[in-house]
């Protein structure tokens, strides 16, 4: 399948970097430059400019996207909510190249039933069409948990639309909202790379008490929310630092 990738930095190890439901690889920009290396920031498939699957679970999505990591040089993989249970996944080295370390952010770590059954609903909605690209950015920032962090006029949204004859619309396929809950545990105990669990101090989807409970070592990045390389990149860099010092052992 075609997997959109954007790349940049410099020679060196390899920074992988996953962006969370309804987003973009755009949304690292910011932070990706603070990585003393390479970095590669793919759209997740059904997202931006990659294809869709026929089926969304974390399997597939992490089978989909081995084949950007790279094989010839020592590689993070650093993802964001929905990207970061990729990252874990990538983590078991099941489904390409080994990576040396991977890094989960701002995962949803505890789903009730009734947040599940709300993400079928949404999985099996028609595509809306907006009038105009206002409208469909607003609605593609808010589904990305990014609505009052990025301006709707903001570069960061152009591959999150698609403008077709009558109006614009999201890039998002929605039958990706029926990926379902991870399985945080198993996922943490099948990772031979070691594995690092962090979240915003304020992020609803991942309070500190649920990131402790999941990982005792996880880190809380302060002051910050759900989409913490958004709001603060620079708040990332002890991350990146720590995850690069993982690589050299």
């Amino acid at each position: 399948m075609t997997v959109h990738v954007r790349r940049g930095g410099s020679d060196g190890p390899a920074l992988v970097l996953l962006h969370g439901l309804g987003a973009t690889g755009d949304v690292w920009h910011a932070a990706a430059g603070a990585w003393p290396g390479t970095w590669i920031a793919p759209d997740l498939p059904g997202h931006g400019r990659s294809a869709p699957l026929a089926e969304y679970t974390f399997d597939s999505l992490a089978t989909a996207l081995a084949p950007v990591v790279p094989a010839d040089r020592p590689v993070v993989v650093l993802g964001h909510s929905l990207g970061g249970v990729i990252a874990l996944a990538l983590g078991a080295d099941r489904y390409g190249p080994p990576v040396g370390a991977v890094c989960g952010l701002g995962i949803k770590i505890r789903w009730t039933a009734q947040e599940l059954a709300k993400a079928a609903e949404l999985a099996d909605r028609p595509q809306k069409v907006f009038a105009s690209r206002d409208e469909a950015a607003e609605r593609a920032l808010k589904v990305a948990g990014l609505w009052q962090l990025v301006p709707t006029d903001s570069a960061l949204v152009d591959d999150a639309l698609v403008e077709t004859s009558d109006g614009w619309r999201l890039a998002l396929d929605p039958a990706a909202y029926r990926v379902g809950a991870p399985d945080l545990a198993a996922l943490i105990a099948a990772s031979r790379a070691p594995v690092v669990l962090a979240a915003g101090e304020r992020d609803p989807m991942c309070p500190p008490e649920h990131l402790f409970a999941a990982h005792a070592q996880g880190v809380v990045l302060p002051g910050l929310g759900h989409n913490a390389h958004v709001e603060k990149p620079d708040a990332l860099v002890p991350l990146l630092t720590r995850l690069h010092a993982a690589l050299l052992g």
